[in-house]
């Protein structure tokens, strides 16, 4: 990947029906920019990489270990590797950053 990069030019890879996201990475971690259409599902997963993210816009159920909150901008979490989550939104669309490491190779694209 370059060294900068705009995400409007990036094509989205499909995550979910509902949900696509945009990445961008390096070496060591994959950027990945998740936007989810209103009352849409990223089903209950697992994956050995770290995720780390933070909602930029709307609201988000997410579920992760069995512990459910609801998200507004700036809040953030962490994903240990092999813990199962999900993300959902409501009547509003939401828009996650999400950050891996290792790379998710899949992501790749």
């Amino acid at each position: 990947m370059p060294y900068f990069v705009d995400a409007k030019d990036r094509a989205s890879l499909d995550l979910a029906p509902g949900a696509s996201t945009q990445t961008f990475w390096g070496a060591n971690m994959l950027l990945s920019l998740v936007s989810i259409e209103a009352n849409s599902t990223v089903p209950r997963h697992t994956h050995p990489h770290e995720q780390a993210g933070v909602v930029i816009e709307g609201e988000l159920e997410m579920g992760i270990g069995g512990e459910v909150r609801v998200l507004k901008p700036g809040d953030m979490y962490i994903i240990p590797g092999d813990v199962e989550h999900y993300a959902r939104t409501g009547d509003a669309p939401a828009k996650a950053l999400d950050i891996f490491s290792p790379v998710r190779e899949e992501f790749k694209y």
